[in-house]
Order: C-alpha cells, then structure tokens, then sequence
C-alpha cells in the first residue's frame, strides 16, 4: 500500500513502554503510519502544528499540560487532525472534559490492537468513536438526569435550558442522538425520511455550535437538554 495513502498518526504518550507498545501496533497496521511521537503535551501540540496528522493519539496523564488541555489547544489550530483520546483514566470528569475539549473519540488502554486500529480508521473517516465502558458511562449519565427529573419538572427544565433556539422536533431529534441512534434510526423511530434526519441532524450542530454528534450529546447532557 502507497504509505502516502495511509492515516497519519501522532501519538503523544508519555508513559516509555506503552509508547512503544503502541507505536508497534500502528506500525504494523496496514493503512495506518506513525507520524511522530511526543512526550508531553506542549511538544504534542507542537508537533501537530508542525505535521497536521490526520489522527492524534492522545494520553490525559501528560507531562506540562495534560492531554485535554492539549486536546483543546489543538482544535483552536483549526487542523484536519481528529484527536482520539488513548487513556487508563475513565472518571465521568475526565470523559466529558475531553469531549467538550474537543476530542473526536475516547478509547482505552485495554484495548485490544484490533479496537485500537478500528478506533483510529473511525475517527479518520469522521465517526465518532466511544469505547463500550464509556458508551455506558455517557448513557449512565444521561438515564440518571432522566430518573432525577419527573416528567413535569423535566419538561420545564429543558425548556428552561434550551437557549439555542432548538425546535421542539431538533429537541426530540437530539434526545435520540444522545441515546446513541443513527440517521436511519432516527428517520425509523420519528417517521420521518432520512433526509429529513439528516437536515436535523445538520441544524442542531450548527445551532449548539459544535461539529460532531459526539459534541453534541456532550453539550446536550451539559446544558440539561436532555
């Protein structure tokens, strides 16, 4: 395969031995390069600024500025770079941090080489990506605002919340995003057509001024939306 072709990453990890481990895996891969390699947060922005990777693998646990903070120096660079978070850390603080950060998706470091490498093509391609344990944490946290809220208070909460100037069908449309449902899905479950879904999809991002449905469930959960 033309190595020009292939998904350029950068890892940024500090941690010596997982470092290597890591860069073998990428190494090894079809369709998938190491760009270059970083220690600390400060040199990891530094270099995405000098080479513009397609994909960042980015540790939390940093040296100089922690990963999130990295993370969201990068994405105020405007890059093509997709920052996918690669970390032992699984706290709901630091999950919704780096996804309000900026970060395209979020993926341990048990993970398997195979979810690893499918991780980075996903997030190259522009599909969010979640490991399934902070899957169920994101849909944890969103059940337990659910439960906490009775159907009457609920109502007046988003409404009171919903200063985007979201249409009661974009609120709906989010909801469903939140839950983890596709274009299709949506289109299936509110009998609408998947244009339709889509153009609702395209509108609720612009109105809550992020750039991925990722984003978008974080922001939704943050501001009580849902």
């Amino acid at each position: 395969m033309d190595k020009n072709t292939d998904i350029q990453v950068l890892l940024i990890e500090d941690h010596t031995m997982i470092r290597m481990g890591t860069a073998l895996v990428i190494e090894k891969t079809d369709g998938i390069a190491l760009a270059a390699e970083a220690e600390n947060g400060l040199d990891g922005v530094e270099k995405a600024k000098e080479i513009n990777p397609d994909v960042i693998l980015m540790d939390i646990g940093l040296p100089d500025i922690d990963g999130i903070e990295a993370t969201r120096r990068i994405k105020e660079l405007n890059l093509k770079s997709k920052i996918l978070i690669f970390t032992s850390r699984d706290s709901e603080d630091d999950v919704f941090a780096a996804l309000a950060a900026g970060a395209d998706g979020y993926i341990m470091k048990g993970a398997t080489a195979s979810q690893l490498t499918s991780a980075i093509i996903a997030v190259n391609e522009g599909t969010a990506w979640l490991d399934p344990a902070i899957a169920r944490l994101v849909l944890s946290n969103v059940q337990r605002q659910k439960t906490e809220n009775n159907a009457t208070n609920d109502i007046n909460y988003k409404a009171g919340k919903n200063t985007f100037g979201l249409t009661e069908r974009e609120m709906e449309v989010l909801a469903l995003i939140v839950d983890g449902l596709s274009n299709p899905e949506i289109a299936e479950k509110l009998f609408i057509t998947r244009a339709t879904a889509k153009a609702h999809v395209h509108s609720i991002l612009q109105k809550l001024y992020v750039d991925d449905r990722t984003q978008a469930a974080v922001t939704a959960m943050r501001e009580g939306l849902v």
